[in-house]
């Protein structure tokens, strides 16, 4: 029934995410969903807002929550956007700062989300490769073009920029904006917020899905100087002027001020990422360094579509990426303890069953 799209449509390739299966229990280690459960204040403060006040509008500029972000990073609140999960603020700067103008600019090995925006959009784009150590290099970067931009850290890779090279390429670009995609920056980088006053040109997004544990309310945001803001504001009215439900806003609002949950059980996920890293660099695999909540890995003799089923077939699913360069690396997002042990024993078993020693 395809003749009655439009002629875009039919041009799409929409974004793949990791299989979420339905038919049997998986250690699901291919998301990169946080292992640990929301803070017990969001889901109080979510338990709280169920009740009649869901026959109503949420409120469209999600005022409390922009004034609760920008209080903790000591900024204005009209340097603050909300939106419907990362993926919907990323769009809006998509459509805000890069349509209609000179091809923007982003690595060959990141968020592949960033070429379905383009190709919704009508966005000219040209990839960059990685270095051969897949790093970024900022001379890369120094030409003319639309836009700049950078995930920190990089997906699927996991490897973060430090700030200066962040800042040279903000220097290198002045008249167009460099967005800078934070969704893992919890977990190991350094922010690129603290830059935000000094640039006019950057936009920072995070979002509560990964170290707050909330992918299921769907909460992003941006920060940028206002008249960014303005301008992802303007686009968001002109599509939905009601994203974030009440439900959403009373639960990102508590998660936010519960630092003490926010810290426990991202440092707990940060000590399995670097036990895992180990073990497996034990076991003969390659392991890229992660400032994430996966690390990215490929094994010198087992290629990764065989240890992708056969952990599959021990009931662990990791991420496989059939993509030049990457095709033999594995995504594996880091679980519980319990899981990261599970893991670990399925690969030393794997190993072992195709002639490799156990460590």
């Amino acid at each position: 029934m395809s003749r009655y799209w439009s002629p875009i449509v039919d041009r799409l390739v929409p974004y793949t995410p990791g299989e979420q299966p339905k038919d049997k229990v998986f250690a699901k280690l291919n998301t990169n969903e946080n292992p640990y459960g929301p803070s017990p204040a969001a889901l109080a403060a979510i338990n709280k807002a169920t009740d009649d006040r869901l026959r109503l509008y949420p409120d469209p500029e999600s005022a409390e929550l922009k004034n609760a972000i920008a209080s903790t990073l000591k900024l204005g609140s009209d340097h603050i956007f909300v939106g419907n999960g990362s993926d919907e603020v990323l769009a809006h700067g998509f459509n805000a700062f890069f349509t209609g103008k000179a091809s923007i600019l982003f690595a060959d090995i990141t968020y592949s989300f960033y070429k379905t925006y383009c190709e919704l959009y009508g966005i000219e784009h040209t990839k960059v490769p990685l270095t051969d150590s897949f790093e970024y290099d900022t001379r890369d970067y120094a030409v003319p073009c639309g836009g700049v931009v950078i995930a920190n850290p990089n997906a699927p890779t996991g490897m973060a920029m430090p700030l200066s090279r962040i800042e040279q390429i903000l220097e290198q670009n002045p008249d167009v904006v460099v967005l800078v995609d934070e969704a893992y920056v919890d977990f190991g980088a350094d922010s690129a917020v603290d830059l935000v006053p000094h640039y006019d040109n950057l936009l920072v997004v995070q979002t509560f899905s990964k170290s707050r544990s909330l992918a299921g309310l769907r909460v992003g945001f941006a920060i940028a100087q206002p008249h960014l803001i303005e301008g992802l504001r303007r686009v968001k009215d002109s599509f939905n002027s009601y994203p974030i439900g009440r439900l959403s806003l009373e639960g990102a609002l508590a998660a936010w001020t519960d630092r003490d949950w926010f810290d426990a059980t991202r440092k707990k996920v940060i000590a399995d990422r670097e036990k895992v890293a180990t073990q497996l660099g034990a076991q003969g695999f390659n392991i890229l360094p992660s400032a994430a909540n996966f690390v990215f890995a490929t094994h010198k003799t087992v290629p990764a579509k065989t240890l992708l089923a056969e952990l599959r077939a021990r009931g662990i699913l990791v991420r496989h990426f059939n993509q030049a360069r990457i095709d033999n690396w594995l995504r594996i997002s880091i679980g519980t303890s319990e899981e990261c042990d599970k893991l670990l024993e399925a690969t030393a078993d794997i190993l072992s069953n195709f002639g490799e020693a156990k460590p």
